[in-house]
């Protein structure tokens, strides 16, 4: 019996490897953007803050594109540059709400499909993105956060901005780590 429990809790786990784990709470709950503009939110943003997370160990110059595909989903597409040479990964998110609110759902397959909440806390769609995902597992959560902007190298003030919106909500900014974005090439 305790062999099934702990496959079970395995496979709970595996969605969320590379959040921050927390034994202590639920997800909270938070207010996303309303009336989300899924063709504004298109393009290129650039990774300023994030929990650490496992699969962007090590990585700098990280960046997220969105376009959209033909079946109505957006494709993600993650650059990164880990030890000088360069990595990215592909995947696509799915609006999970009928309502208009941000509420997204990212998949990768990796070698499995995986799949996290991608929800969009707040974003002016032209200079910043604050981006939040917890999930509820078993007895714990586990929750990552991210602050994306659309200039590489943009001002601390936009950054504080960010992360004030995140202390609005009762998010902890603890956490977040500085990506490098100097020295990227183009």
């Amino acid at each position: 019996m305790l062999v099934y429990i702990l496959l079970i809790a395995i496979i709970s786990l595996q969605n969320t490897s590379a959040q921050i784990p927390s034994l202590t709470h639920d997800c909270p709950k938070v207010n996303v953007v309303q009336n989300f503009n899924v063709s504004a939110y298109l393009g290129k943003w650039y990774e300023q803050e994030k929990y650490p997370i496992i699969f962007e160990l090590g990585g700098e110059c990280i960046t997220a594109e969105y376009t959209l595909k033909d079946d109505g989903t957006v494709k993600v597409f993650n650059k990164m540059t880990v030890a000088g040479f360069p990595s990215s990964i592909e995947g696509s998110a799915t609006l999970n709400s009928t309502t208009g609110e941000a509420k997204l759902v990212v998949t990768f397959n990796v070698p499995i499909a995986v799949h996290s909440p991608y929800w969009v806390l707040s974003t002016d769609y032209t200079s910043y993105a604050v981006v939040w995902s917890c999930q509820d597992v078993l007895v714990a959560s586990a929750s990552t956060a991210w602050i994306l902007t659309r200039d590489q190298n943009p001002p601390r003030s936009l950054i504080e901005k960010a992360e004030n919106i995140l202390k609005q909500q009762n998010i902890s900014t603890t956490p977040l780590t500085k990506t490098n974005q100097n020295n990227c090439k183009k």
